[in-house]
């Protein structure tokens, strides 16, 4: 059984997993993938902390969770999706799946980073403000130097940062997405037209905003001919970069 992504998005987690308990074979493992808070922490993916997430899980406390119910996680992977991402490999408590060596390791590292006290969240807060003002004076100072600067993007973490960071169309005029539902519509709350991507090539920005900061190198990739007329791109986080 596989429950990719899913399990951050549960609202009633003991239920969920419990229901995994019965359904799961004595011999079968199920897996699961999630963001890892140890990398949203660490990189400050703030931006990832929206309405469809319930729950940010480190090792640790998923281990517990999935204790609680008779199950027992053997084996992790670390995946780069979603900025970092855990795949558990969970099976029933007695069943006769060795403990892999990568359990202990994620361990080590949650524990080397405190996420098993409240000092490893302390100065998260500060991180994150750092972001929205070096954002903030790279869109000023673009503005004041006549720079255009437009988005790329119209993912959920994007809306997030904007408006957390209240950046409107007076600093960025537009973004653009693939997704046709997209096109022709606004992000929510900072009101910012979203065009399709050959609009960019229409209008030949300064620099381009990378809002789905995860796929930057497919995204710099699609829209390399930028460069053509000075075109350079631009990462918000973990911190902001000016990419060639």
């Amino acid at each position: 059984m596989a429950a990719n992504n899913v399990l951050a998005h549960v609202p009633d987690l003991h239920d969920f997993v419990g229901g995994f308990k019965l359904l799961l074979k004595p011999s079968g493992t199920a897996t699961f993938e999630f963001p890892h808070l140890l990398r949203l922490i660490e990189e400050r993916q703030f931006d990832t902390i929206y309405h469809e997430h319930f729950s940010y899980f480190s090792f640790l406390v998923v281990e517990k969770i999935f204790a609680g119910h008779g199950l027992r996680i053997y084996d992790v992977e670390s995946l780069a999706t979603h900025g970092g991402s855990l795949r558990i490999f969970v099976c029933h408590a007695d069943a006769p799946f060795a403990r892999t060596g990568r359990v202990d390791d994620t361990i080590t590292a949650e524990r080397a980073a405190s996420l098993d006290r409240i000092g490893g969240y302390d100065g998260f807060d500060k991180s994150v403000a750092d972001i929205k003002c070096a954002l903030l004076s790279f869109l000023i100072e673009a503005r004041h130097a006549g720079k255009s600067v437009v988005g790329y993007g119209a993912p959920a973490k994007g809306n997030t940062l904007l408006n957390y960071c209240g950046v409107g169309p007076e600093l960025l005029p537009y973004t653009v997405d693939l997704s046709p539902h997209k096109q022709g519509r606004y992000l929510p709350g900072v009101q910012i037209p979203i065009y399709a991507p050959d609009h960019i090539f229409a209008t030949k920005p300064d620099f381009v905003l990378i809002l789905p900061w995860n796929i930057k190198e497919e995204i710099m990739e699609r829209m390399a001919a930028i460069r053509q007329w000075g075109g350079r791109f631009v990462v918000p986080i973990p911190k902001l970069g000016v990419l060639s």
